[in-house]
């Protein structure tokens, strides 16, 4: 159990510490700025959701600069990622912020790629993020920040930038999706092999 390890381990345990704030059923302040609206565990949701999310660099850049990279690392890295991102997309859902459609579409390409991963490591073959993964995991992520904060202060312009960032979410993660079948279809062989 080395540093990155633990930076990933301890992005795992942060999932249900920004659930409970997200979902506890107590009556928190609100901050009120004109229309705009905000509860205390909502800030405190999000600032715990972007500490969680940035660690997400932090452990790979560790592992690779420290020559640190393991199999637990390689197992538990996407596995944190996709914890986070699914719990809080979620979550969002039953706070009714985000459409239940554009969750079940990134949540269902996200365990589709990771089905490609596990059939290519068994083929020996490594499948390497693409520009389009890293683009795709980015707008999720500002997605979830700008529902996390109710869109602020895009509220004050009327401009329903989370809604936009919902929407090129799921935009993006649909194309990287395809690209990622596209570019590894010899992955999968559908052929029937005769002897």
């Amino acid at each position: 159990m080395n540093l990155a390890n633990r930076i990933t381990v301890a992005r795992i345990l942060l999932v249900p510490i920004i659930m409970f704030f997200l979902l506890i059923k107590v009556k928190f302040p609100h901050i009120r700025i004109e229309e705009f609206s905000i509860t205390y565990n909502q800030i405190i949701a999000a600032l715990i959701f972007i500490i969680a999310a940035s660690t997400d660099s932090l452990d790979g850049y560790i592992a690779r600069k420290r020559n640190l990279v393991t199999n637990l690392g390689k197992l538990l890295d996407p596995l944190a990622d996709k914890l986070l991102v699914t719990a809080v997309l979620v979550s969002l859902v039953e706070m009714d912020k985000v459409d239940a459609w554009i969750v079940i579409v990134i949540i269902s390409r996200e365990w589709a790629v990771t089905g490609l991963r596990q059939i290519a490591l068994l083929e020996g073959t490594v499948m390497a993020a693409s520009k389009w993964g890293k683009a795709k995991t980015a707008a999720q992520i500002t997605a979830i920040i700008a529902l996390l904060i109710n869109n602020f202060p895009f509220t004050f312009l009327h401009i329903p930038f989370d809604v936009i960032a919902s929407w090129a979410a799921a935009i993006i993660t649909v194309y990287s999706g395809i690209e990622y079948f596209v570019k590894n279809k010899h992955v999968i062989d559908f052929s029937e092999k005769t002897q």
